[in-house]
């Protein structure tokens, strides 16, 4: 289970855009798949925090998640990143 807030998003030209917010329960890893709201699926691509890259994101960290198949439209900052298989009440 994986939950986070997010903080805002940025758009990186040829990458796809990147959330940043803080990991409130669960872990992620590179490759995952994830849910925003109640939206389809998608794949985690990469994680950073300050400028590092990540295999993994705890409770707590503060980390940009990389979608590549994500634009500036698809994502907004409030929106909730959930595992895959997790239910938004």
């Amino acid at each position: 289970m994986f939950r986070m807030t997010v903080q805002d998003v940025f758009v990186i030209r040829n990458r796809g855009a990147v959330a940043t917010g803080r990991v409130e329960y669960g872990d992620l890893h590179v490759g995952d798949e994830v849910r925003i709201n109640d939206g389809p699926n998608v794949r985690v691509d990469a994680i950073e925090a300050f400028r590092k890259k990540l295999d993994t994101a705890t409770v707590g960290d503060n980390v940009g998640l990389l979608f590549k198949k994500l634009g500036r439209s698809d994502i907004a900052a409030g929106d909730v990143i959930s595992g895959a298989g997790a239910f938004l009440a």
